[in-house]
């Protein structure tokens, strides 16, 4: 069963200099654009960091310094790559915790306007471990009965996720997801709206720094001020904006914060 899609789909992946959204940078990305038609495009592409690649992060992707001396900056390659992605819809596998929020990082970082509030994020990670709770090369032996080779190369890890992907809404399609409470939270569809609301918790900023309460109301989501609305915050402890302003967060979560304030002041 292929995929039942009313946007492009861009299925990827990328490797890094480390997990740190602020301040890690991408060394290699693979995209695979599945057309409403079924056609695939794959777009791969070794990219240079501009820092060190930590031994730590060589040793699981293979990718030293040495590996991408030569190769275009993601600031070079940026503009047609974002003109490339226009009206896609995004899948991966632990895309909205990662891969998700250093792309947009790094679009922001080289001033390439690179908005997901209008896509349709899929996270086939997610629909995993709802459904039979495990890894990626784990999936792809479980879904695809093969073995993985090549794992946490960004093109195998890639094209292994969207056969995944496919295979899952195969195998779930129409079936009931419950929560670990029991709670019916949706049910499996071959539809990118459904498997959207099923894998993407709504979110404030990509990073997570942010969060809606009950009263849909944004509120810190970390440190001393966790679960506190920011506005009153900022009104209370003006100070704090500017410390984060300084400190080292994502430019996403900045730019939210931003917002945040300027909306709050002409309230």
């Amino acid at each position: 069963m292929s995929l039942h899609l009313k946007n492009p789909l861009v299925v990827f992946d990328l490797e890094t200099t480390g997990t740190s959204i602020a301040n890690d940078r991408i060394v290699e990305y693979s995209f695979v654009k599945v057309g409403i038609d079924g056609q695939k495009e794959i777009k791969t592409q070794r990219i240079n960091p501009e820092m060190h690649i930590p031994i730590e992060s060589s040793l699981v992707h293979g990718i030293y310094d040495k590996d991408v001396a030569d190769a275009p900056t993601f600031k070079s390659v940026a503009r047609n790559l974002a003109k490339w992605l226009t009206g896609c819809d995004l899948a991966g596998f632990n895309a909205i915790k990662f891969d998700v929020p250093i792309l947009a990082e790094e679009f922001l970082r080289a001033g390439v306007d690179f908005d997901v509030t209008h896509r349709k994020l899929i996270d086939a990670q997610r629909i995993f471990h709802m459904m039979e709770k495990r890894t990626l090369s784990a999936a792809y032996q479980f879904y695809c009965n093969k073995e993985l080779k090549g794992a946490h190369g960004a093109e195998a890890d890639t094209l292994a996720t969207l056969e995944v992907l496919e295979a899952q809404v195969n195998r779930y399609d129409g079936q009931e997801v419950t929560d670990n409470m029991g709670k019916k939270i949706g049910v499996i569809a071959n539809d990118m709206d459904t498997l959207h609301q099923l894998t993407f918790n709504k979110i404030v900023d990509l990073a997570g720094r942010l969060a809606y309460n009950k009263d849909n109301q944004v509120v810190f989501n970390f440190g001393k001020h966790k679960g506190k609305l920011v506005t009153e915050v900022f009104k209370q402890e003006p100070s704090y904006y500017d410390w984060m302003m300084k400190a080292e967060f994502p430019l996403d979560t900045k730019n939210r914060l931003t917002k945040i304030r300027l909306e709050a002041l002409k309230g």
